[in-house]
């Protein structure tokens, strides 16, 4: 009898732990992420949907812009995860690379900028203690690691649509292949 006793509240305190990491979620990055949408709505209609849309696509017509310009402004402006909804001014053979330039430059952020993934600023303040500690400055290694970050995004964008297309069938102009 115990054991079944003990299995029934293991199982329930499953769920149990489920429900703190949603009820976590629901009062903390939802309410977030509903405030950040609206303010970026709101920005986009006052300056001008055409206008926003007609800017995108001036620089997502360009492959280094696309991968490094583009999410350069999402993840400062929006922070992680919201940074991912500049996806919407990306061509739809296109968002698979910007997604993963995107995800590539939330953490190489964060040294300059803290509050772009805040989640993970963990990472940063460690190493930049370990710098300390060792008598050496952080602000350089912060620089230092954006630009690599910025590069990194840029070859794995390019990577990422070649890999794309290849998969798709497609060609990198995103027409289909003939025969």
């Amino acid at each position: 009898m115990q054991a079944i006793s003990s299995f029934a509240e293991a199982f329930i305190s499953l769920f149990n732990a489920g429900g703190e990491t949603f009820m976590g979620w629901v009062t903390g990055i939802i309410p977030t992420v509903v405030c950040l949408m609206t303010a970026v709505n709101s920005i986009i209609k006052i300056v001008g949907t055409e206008r926003v849309e007609n800017f995108a696509k001036k620089i997502t017509k360009y492959a280094v812009l696309r991968y490094t310009l583009l999410p350069l402004l999402a993840v400062f402006f929006l922070a992680n995860p919201m940074c991912y909804t500049f996806g919407r001014f990306v061509d739809e053979q296109y968002k698979p690379a910007y997604y993963d330039a995107c995800v590539s430059f939330v953490h190489p952020i964060t040294g300059l900028f803290p509050h772009a993934n805040a989640g993970e600023l963990f990472v940063w303040m460690g190493i930049a203690q370990g710098l300390t500690d060792a008598g050496y400055q952080t602000g350089g290694l912060a620089v230092r690691y954006f630009i690599v970050g910025l590069i990194v995004i840029l070859i794995r964008g390019l990577l990422t649509e070649k890999i794309y297309f290849t998969m798709t069938g497609r060609t990198m102009s995103g027409k289909l292949k003939e025969g």
